[in-house]
């Protein structure tokens, strides 16, 4: 088993090929774009077969290759630059090389391939990752600007909330617009005209926010309404999820998928007491995801509130009480994915009919 190892980066690409003993075969050089994906797996192709990948940022910087080597027939895995930089400050010599991190990347793929998400062809999550994030950016955005106009407000009339109260409403905005307290001198003009600004860059946020989540709501009922039989999951969070969690079964089981999101808690324990930590590790976003719908099942379903209290009363703080759902949420989420792959599955195969 041949396995190359890649280290993507914005502008080149370096990769390194090891054979079954881990001994390095050979290296390749070239520029991120498309070019040098043809010329990097035509290079890897002349290599002895069977042959896998692992891509450090194949959702990333390693995108492009990482599709290109899939459509070419390739079995790509992704590899979290973590994991790569654990094994790297674990070496006997820690130096860092991009011909080094090629080389480590390969190294865990030969020692993790079997537990690593496999990379499959983009299809419509790669849509709702994009909308997805483009929500999320606009929703940044709206806050950013409400921040600044508060701030400007209070120079203008330090009691505007009399009047003025969140600025989320279209009738909110409206006030907003032509409001006009008394006051006279430049500086008080040109503060007022500021605040009209925002708020018509504020109006446009929020609409691009409200289009895009009807776009997201649309998407996700197509194919991932499975997923908001779970309790803190709407179509929003369903499409989040699926944009997530990508294209393809790229999990083959629940434990996976729970490592990838950092939801399994690692064990802490000393001195004969049993206690778990935060995983800081896995996909941030995801891990994001996976808390907004445990706090949200704490405060409103019955079994998960039964749950937390039990763990408290064995000794769990709370926050590892939370941590413990959140692992029990993964396995949920896993198994209404696999629901939501094989509708898929049925549909592509009835329209391919």
């Amino acid at each position: 088993m041949i396995v190359v190892g890649v280290d993507a980066h914005k502008g080149v690409h370096v990769a390194v090929a090891l054979d079954e003993a881990g001994r390095e075969l050979s290296e390749w050089r070239g520029p991120n774009n498309a070019a040098g994906w043809r010329s990097l797996i035509e290079w890897a192709t002349a290599l002895p077969t069977p042959r896998i990948w692992g891509i450090e940022g194949a959702w990333s910087y390693g995108r492009g290759l990482a599709q290109q080597a899939v459509s070419e027939g390739e079995t790509v895995y992704e590899v979290n630059p973590r994991w790569t930089a654990l094994g790297r400050r674990r070496a006997r010599k820690p130096d860092k090389s991009d011909r080094l991190d090629a080389r480590a990347v390969a190294h865990f793929v030969r020692q993790e391939a079997s537990s690593l998400p496999q990379v499959a062809a983009e299809d419509v999550t790669a849509v709702l990752d994009l909308l997805t994030t483009e929500r999320e950016g606009a929703l940044a955005e709206a806050t950013r600007l409400r921040n600044q106009i508060h701030a400007l407000l209070l120079q203008v009339e330090p009691e505007y909330r009399a009047r003025l109260k969140k600025f989320r409403s279209k009738a909110a905005l409206d006030a907003l617009e032509t409001y006009a307290p008394a006051g006279d001198g430049l500086l008080h003009a040109h503060r007022l005209t500021a605040v009209r600004m925002l708020a018509k860059r504020l109006r446009l946020a929020l609409s691009q926010v409200d289009e895009l989540a009807r776009r997201i709501e649309t998407l996700a009922a197509e194919d991932f309404a499975p997923l908001t039989r779970l309790c803190g999951v709407n179509l929003l969070t369903a499409g989040a999820l699926a944009g997530i969690l990508g294209p393809g079964n790229r999990f083959s089981s629940e434990a996976q998928l729970a490592a990838y999101a950092g939801a399994a808690p690692l064990e802490a324990s000393s001195a004969g007491r049993i206690r778990h930590r935060l995983n800081r590790g896995g996909n941030r976003r995801l891990n994001c995801v996976l808390y907004r719908i445990v706090l949200t099942q704490a405060s409103h379903l019955p079994e998960a509130k039964a749950y937390i209290e039990r763990r408290v009363s064995e000794g769990k703080t709370r926050r590892e009480a939370r941590r413990a759902l959140t692992r029990y949420i993964a396995r949920a989420v896993w198994r209404l994915w696999q629901e939501c792959q094989s509708t898929s599955v049925s549909v592509s195969m009835d329209e391919a009919a």
